[in-house]
């Protein structure tokens, strides 16, 4: 724990609470668990709906505040994560674990009881999957972290897809795919030019522990395998014509947004501007493409297969 943390912790604001749940994440969790839950086949009432994605909401809230328990000191050494709520001292550390498990065992429970116990187990599967085998195990061992760590963000359309057909099919799975997939090049992106911090903090991401050169050519290869994973549910004639149109167009500019990342030497042009781009886009990439998906369900109304 840091100096400060040791020393005076001030009393925590509602404000601390709510930067534990990692809003900025959320709001992405949230949107694609969103989606998935529009654009699955089938009915739920309106109440029931808002009900899955608070649930999704409070469940990455919780994950997100587990998380930053485990690593307030780690967070404390990277000037990025230096001014969270347990490294900054507003907050006793056991605040937030209590605080975590709170969210995350209520999310469980409401999903459980008011939606679907099926929904509700692949909710603490992925809170696990975040708080314990990405944030305990996998992030401080292997430069592979974030690759199978990816999962654990690749849930939320596939809750919201359950939540309303109450069984897992090809579709809500191919959504799944398309996040996991995306993951190591929109993480790697944003790596490449925090990577002191991690090597500070003794986090073995890709960039620090195999380099620039190699984590370039990955974040290219999982560009075109993002291409083609993204057209997958048009190819196999689980969506329509606005989904397949925007699929190609949106994963095409990450591909060449991709380009220059791969194949820039460091020291060449503007520090980290490809990367910084990129990084960029591939958050904008994902909000597009499930605007998409839920626009092709609402606009053609397409039957997706089961």
């Amino acid at each position: 724990m840091t100096a400060t943390a040791q020393t005076q912790v001030l009393p925590a604001e509602w404000r601390d609470f709510f930067a534990l749940t990692k809003p900025r994440v959320m709001s992405l969790v949230v949107f694609t668990g969103l989606c998935g839950l529009l654009a699955a086949p089938g009915q739920i009432h309106p109440v029931l709906g808002f009900t899955a994605v608070l649930c999704i909401a409070l469940g990455a809230g919780g994950a997100g505040a587990l998380n930053q328990w485990w690593e307030a000191d780690i967070d404390a050494q990277m000037k990025r994560t230096a001014r969270r709520p347990l490294p900054g001292g507003r907050m006793e550390r056991t605040s937030a674990r209590d605080f975590g498990i709170a969210l995350s065992v209520a999310s469980v429970l409401v999903m459980g009881l008011a939606v679907g116990w099926l929904a509700a187990a692949i909710l603490a599967v992925s809170i696990v999957y975040y708080a314990v085998v990405y944030t305990i195990w996998l992030k401080p061992r292997t430069p592979q972290n974030i690759v199978i760590g990816g999962g654990a963000g690749a849930f939320p359309p596939l809750i919201g897809w359950v939540a309303v057909t109450g069984d897992v099919t090809l579709m809500p799975v191919l959504l799944f795919a398309i996040i996991f997939v995306w993951t190591p090049p929109h993480f790697w992106a944003l790596a490449l030019f925090v990577q002191t911090d991690y090597a500070k903090a003794g986090i073995p991401m890709m960039p620090v522990v195999r380099g620039e050169t190699a984590t370039r050519r990955q974040i290219f290869a999982y560009s075109l395998l993002l291409l083609a994973v993204s057209l997958a549910p048009w190819w196999l004639g689980g969506t329509g014509a606005i989904y397949g149109a925007a699929a190609a167009a949106l994963s095409g500019l990450f591909v060449i947004f991709a380009l220059p990342v791969a194949f820039r030497r460091s020291g060449e042009g503007d520090p980290m501007k490809p990367e910084k781009r990129l990084f960029g886009y591939s958050v904008l990439y994902l909000f597009a493409l499930f605007t998409a998906l839920v626009a092709d369900r609402l606009v053609l109304g397409q039957e997706v297969w089961s």
